[in-house]
């Protein structure tokens, strides 16, 4: 009863080594490409590692990006905010786009991580109204901030010096609302030729400290004039009632009133 031949057993078991090795790899490649959310997927653009999650319906900045990222496409998603350290485990990320979102506030360290090799930022169209310049500290890569519904004030003054923008993204940032009527709806570039707000808003603090000083000396004043009238009022009246008692105590009250008021 037939035993194989040892020629026929080697070559069916390289064949069973190399199916188990495929199956392997095959699932491995299933369960990396499973671990990626729904409508991302990586690729490689002009020799860079890229990640596109774009029009994928996020809500936030997924975690399972592949480290070795070049180019991260999170654009026209529904992301309302960037959290600290969103993208401190991409230490090759080159460009980043998270355009069309819903993007309202940006904490400070959102960008930690990216500040030596970060090229591109693109926050434009989005529902940027106010970010502090700390959000972009040490960030070299050139921003574009624009189509936002911006206010205009010192804040954005000082954000807009500490980034350098993107090349004609700078008439894209507008003044949607500002404490001075007549720079909404203007270029902020050309409100800050000709207005430092810093300045107004440092002018605008020191009126108000001295207003509030005013008044709290104003009520000081008014309560010792209030304070001596009464007294006044009070001494009247005990006067009075000395009058009208006999004279022995009348003196004797006079006395006491007297060294009560020395």
């Amino acid at each position: 009863r037939g035993t194989m031949p040892a020629a026929v057993q080697i070559p069916l078991r390289s064949m069973t080594m190399w199916l188990l090795l495929h199956s392997l790899l095959l699932a491995s490649h299933l369960r990396s490409a499973t671990a990626f959310p729904k409508g991302c997927y990586p690729s490689e653009e002009e020799g860079l590692k890229t990640f596109r999650c774009s029009n994928a319906r996020l809500t936030e900045v997924p975690r399972d990006i592949p480290n070795d990222t070049n180019k991260l496409y999170l654009d026209s998603n529904r992301i309302p905010f960037l959290p600290r350290d969103a993208f401190r485990d991409l230490p090759l990320l080159l460009e980043l786009d998270l355009s069309h979102n819903a993007i309202a506030g940006v904490e400070s360290g959102a960008f930690r991580g990216l500040a030596e090799h970060l090229l591109s930022l693109d926050l434009s169209s989005n529902r940027l109204v106010s970010v502090s310049k700390a959000a972009f500290s040490n960030l070299k890569a050139k921003v574009n901030l624009s189509d936002n519904p911006w206010l205009c004030d010192c804040r954005l003054q000082e954000l807009i010096r500490t980034v350098e923008l993107a090349a004609g993204s700078s008439g894209g940032i507008v003044c949607d609302s500002s404490a001075q009527e007549e720079h909404v709806g203007k270029a902020f570039l050309q409100v800050i030729a000709d207005t430092d707000l810093c300045n107004v808003y440092k002018k605008t603090t020191d009126i108000a400290m001295l207003v509030t000083m005013f008044g709290w000396f104003a009520m000081v004043i008014s309560y010792l004039v209030y304070y001596v009238r009464q007294n006044q009022e009070d001494a009247r009246r005990h006067l009075e009632y000395l009058k009208s008692l006999p004279s022995k105590q009348r003196r004797s009250e006079e006395s006491s009133t007297i060294s009560t008021v020395v």
